[in-house]
């Protein structure tokens, strides 16, 4: 997919790979009046399905208006970015140089975002970012033209240690992937962790996207903490729960996480996943006019039922709306696009949430349960989590 090109007018017409080689040069000539937005997301591999909700939950955003961006028409391209960081400086080349993208939407996975990033600085294409938190995308190397709408990696696991410790769980083990988002959500853990009086007894960790857990399953079984906390994501997430299952570790140590644990793997997890409690800006259950409207009008257009994903998928398309609408399409009308959409309060599934200074949600983090595969709130974490944006110099 990563070498074919998807163009999809407002009519969902679809030129194939060989048409539109031969097409595509000829189409954006007769129609230059259109809005073009560049979908770089994974639609193979372990991150497919987060990929293909936050296509989804955007196209609902813009559905909404019209199919149009402050009245104008649009058109999209796709490019599947594989998860593969070596090939993220070249497929966001793709969108930009070769298709001319006036905004570009990506990703998930952190270590493509940076390839992504780099690309955006360079050419200033409003880069619109609905899953991946690697921090310096929003701290250090923050930039007036990459918007975050989802998350930093650090922001779920902010709230997560105050209730840990509140649970009696003084000693804990962390394991996650050993990659960017990782080690970010780590950083969360071990400052609000530490804070409260926890104790970190080891951290485990293994390569990217290895779900070989056994090994670390039998170490946390030998090193008996209280609890453990983790970060994963995908289907490695639920075979994580299901292999922490069947180790019989669930019944002697609460397993806590970041709310990607338990984001729609919820079948795959099956009852493993029963009892998992998890910090997150986003549950399936919050009962909010604005969350109920979105999961029953999702689940009417894809037949899926809404996560976490297919909301900061939704939020996205909301905020470039706002932007859009108040330069009436006009995206080249960069400082008014971006003063609109750093003022923006979205009323989202997820809660109303604004933009930080630098370019990142502030917004509850909710506590949540897992029952009866549905991620159940139980209270809210801590309110209005902002990242440090440690570094940025925006505002």
């Amino acid at each position: 997919m990563t070498s074919r090109r998807l163009v999809l007018t407002r009519s969902a017409a679809i030129i194939g790979a060989a048409s539109s080689g031969l097409l595509l040069p000829q189409l954006v000539r007769a129609q230059s009046d259109k809005l073009r937005v560049g979908f770089m997301l994974p639609y193979t591999g372990n991150f497919a399905p987060l990929g293909v909700a936050i296509e989804n939950g955007f196209r609902m955003a813009l559905n909404e208006q019209g199919g149009k961006l402050g009245g104008r028409e649009i058109e999209f391209f796709k490019v599947d970015d594989e998860s593969n960081p070596a090939k993220g400086i070249e497929n966001a080349n793709r969108l930009i140089q070769r298709d001319k993208v006036d905004v570009l939407v990506g990703t998930v996975h952190s270590g493509v975002q940076m390839g992504i990033h780099k690309v955006a600085r360079e050419s200033g294409v409003l880069n619109l970012i609905p899953n991946a938190g690697v921090h310096i995308a929003t701290r250090a190397q923050c930039a007036p033209n990459v918007f975050r709408t989802s998350f930093s990696n650090s922001q779920p696991t902010l709230a997560l240690g105050k209730t840990m410790v509140a649970n009696g769980h003084k000693k804990a083990v962390w394991i996650t992937w050993s990659y960017a988002a990782g080690d970010e959500a780590f950083e969360g853990f071990e400052q609000s962790y530490t804070a409260a009086g926890g104790a970190i007894v080891k951290k485990l960790s293994l390569p990217f996207p290895n779900v070989e857990f056994q090994a670390l399953l039998t170490e946390i079984a030998a090193l008996k903490p209280d609890a453990v906390a983790c970060f994963f994501a995908g289907p490695g997430a639920a075979k994580f729960m299901r292999d922490y299952a069947a180790a019989g570790l669930n019944k002697s140590i609460p397993l806590y996480g970041s709310g990607f644990l338990t984001e729609g793997v919820l079948e795959a997890a099956g009852d493993a996943a029963n009892g998992v409690i998890t910090t997150m800006h986003y549950a399936d259950s919050l009962d909010t006019p604005a969350n109920k409207k979105f999961r029953l009008d999702y689940a009417k257009t894809f037949k899926l039922q809404p996560d976490v994903y297919a909301v900061q998928g939704y939020d996205t398309g909301l905020l470039l709306v706002k932007g859009a609408n108040a330069v009436k399409g006009d995206l080249s009308n960069k400082k008014a696009l971006y003063a609109a959409m750093e003022g923006a309060t979205i009323d989202s599934p997820r809660g109303k949430w604004t933009m930080s200074k630098s370019h990142n949600p502030v917004q509850d983090i909710y506590l949540r349960k897992v029952e009866n595969k549905q991620n159940k709130v139980i209270g809210i974490a801590q309110k209005a989590v902002a990242d440090s944006g440690a570094g940025c110099r925006l505002g």
